[in-house]
């Protein structure tokens, strides 16, 4: 009964923000029946996407507007700066070949799978990093790193901050 709550609540929030982005886009009235049927399609597919990861262990927690701005701050602080740095390690890595590349293994500590997936994409998008699986039960992470320093390292050694982050944001 949950699933289908966190379904229908999703759906629902979903098709109010497309409507609000579409709004008075039609010739006539507010909205086109083409743009109601858009919109109830898409807000289905996100329901049945995103319900279970909107409320799992605390409901409406990525609703509220300060976690949507500490994304926002994250997103313009930290990962552009560390997007930034990595750039410029790679390409020196390119240029002089000092590349140890390899998969390590460790634990961030993150319990909701939203915090995991905002971690995950975080490192994948970062240049000289790829997450590779994610342990469902242990919450371990595996990432090819280009430049293995450690074969145990600790968090911080392979993504900086972001574990911190992904854990402010979404848990």
């Amino acid at each position: 009964m949950r699933k289908v709550a966190a379904w229908i609540v999703t759906a629902a929030f979903a098709l109010v923000v497309y409507l609000l982005l579409v709004l008075w886009s039609g010739s006539i009235g507010l909205w086109s029946s083409s743009e109601l049927i858009a919109g109830g399609v898409l807000s289905a597919l996100v329901g049945l996407v995103a319900g279970r990861l909107l409320w799992e262990r605390g409901g409406w927690r990525m609703l509220q507007p300060h976690r949507w701005l500490l994304f926002l701050f994250y997103l313009i602080g930290p990962f552009f700066l560390a997007m930034a740095r990595a750039n410029l390690d790679v390409a020196y890595r390119v240029i002089t070949g000092r590349v140890r590349p390899g998969i390590v293994r460790f634990n961030p500590g993150l319990r909701t799978d939203l915090a995991r997936t905002v971690l995950a994409n975080s490192i994948t998008l970062t240049p000289g990093t790829l997450t590779v699986d994610v342990d469902d039960e242990s919450g371990e992470f595996y990432v090819h790193w280009i430049n293995v320093k450690r074969e145990e390292p600790r968090p911080e050694d392979v993504c900086g901050p972001f574990p911190t982050w992904a854990r402010r944001i979404a848990e």
